[in-house]
């Protein structure tokens, strides 16, 4: 095998490993759970959609907050550290990276909503 081999073998596996590690921290992180768990305790917990506002004002789930994930970093004081944070976006790949970014501020009882806003089916309130 040439040298070029070697090296593409060992980026692959790079990228593996990170992917792997990845996975599982931020699943330690944040816990994905399903529509009904969220709906059994949403209404106990600070709800934030991160979507971007004019998603928002489309639609969002009853009683939620709007932080875009865009100004999380600025708003962060707005959530309160001693009760749990519930967070979705329209798919679940926003909500990851907030949860990601609230966990590295001390933030520790975080969730998202599995699949997020788009297969959400429950009460929605629209401008």
């Amino acid at each position: 095998m040439s040298l070029t081999s070697y090296i593409l073998i060992g980026l692959a596996v790079l990228i593996i490993a990170y992917s792997v590690y990845s996975y599982f921290s931020t699943k330690k992180m944040v816990k994905t759970i399903s529509q009904d768990e969220f709906k059994a305790g949403y209404r106990k917990a600070q709800l934030i959609d991160v979507r971007e506002q004019k998603e928002f004002e489309g639609g969002h789930i009853l009683g939620a907050r709007n932080i875009p994930s865009t100004q999380l970093k600025m708003r962060m004081k707005e959530l309160r550290k001693d009760k749990p944070v519930y967070l979705y976006c329209q798919s679940g790949m926003r909500s990851t990276r907030a949860a990601q970014m609230l966990y590295k501020n001390g933030y520790r009882d975080l969730y998202q909503l599995d699949g997020g806003f788009k297969k959400w089916t429950g009460k929605i309130k629209t401008k």
